[in-house]
């Protein structure tokens, strides 16, 4: 796996049923190396801190494999690194085969799974169709977010490469349909609450299914 392309955003304010709201979601690809901090990337703007940023969400990685699959869907759109508010566009990146709690270098940082993304509308309005989020959900690659073990900087060309792989095997991919699914499976639901990476707050709404 490898960089494709990092991305910082901006504050910009939109209109959503005629109130104005102002978000980061609109990243766009950057020329320089940018700074992985513990609680969020350097000079990205994050706006609603209640559900961005923090230890948990210091930084969202996404798929460039799964480009293709939304541009045949949204061919209208001018495409560009950084269309799902990801920081790091990242080729090979498989959220089926990434398990939570997988521990990855990437250029100077060290980068710890820790949850799946989870949008909220502002994502389809990037997209000009709010119903593109539950298409997103429904697709099952979300890419995550991670924590910062070791801060740094990191740039387009940098290899992601895996240090340590979690003993527990819940993939992204799987963590995602767990948190979604009404009908818990009991296998995967106790495996999600086992993950010591998962973030507390996730585990303890899940163990609410047990």
């Amino acid at each position: 796996m490898k960089i494709i392309s990092t991305n910082i955003g901006s504050i910009t304010t939109i209109v959503r049923n005629g109130q104005e709201v102002q978000t980061g979601i609109y990243k766009h690809p950057s020329t320089t190396p940018i700074y992985l901090g513990n609680t969020d990337v350097l000079d990205d703007k994050v706006i609603d801190r209640a559900h961005h940023g923090g230890i948990n969400k210091a930084c969202y990685l996404f798929s460039t494999d799964q480009y293709p699959y939304w541009q045949n869907l949204y061919p209208h759109l001018n495409w560009n690194w950084g269309m799902f508010g990801e920081n790091l566009s990242i080729e090979g990146f498989d959220d089926t085969e990434i398990r939570i709690g997988d521990i990855y270098r990437i250029g100077q940082a060290l980068v710890q799974v820790t949850q799946p993304r989870e949008p909220c509308y502002k994502l389809g309005v990037r997209f000009k169709d709010e119903v593109m989020v539950l298409q997103f959900l429904n697709h099952g690659y979300p890419g995550t977010y991670v924590r910062i073990l070791e801060e740094g900087y990191v740039q387009k060309g940098d290899a992601v490469v895996l240090i340590e792989r979690s003993e527990n095997t819940l993939t992204v991919s799987e963590c995602l349909r767990i948190i979604l699914s009404k009908e818990k499976d009991r296998l995967l639901l106790q495996k999600a609450i086992d993950n010591p990476s998962l973030p507390e707050y996730k585990k303890e709404r899940l163990k609410k299914y047990l």
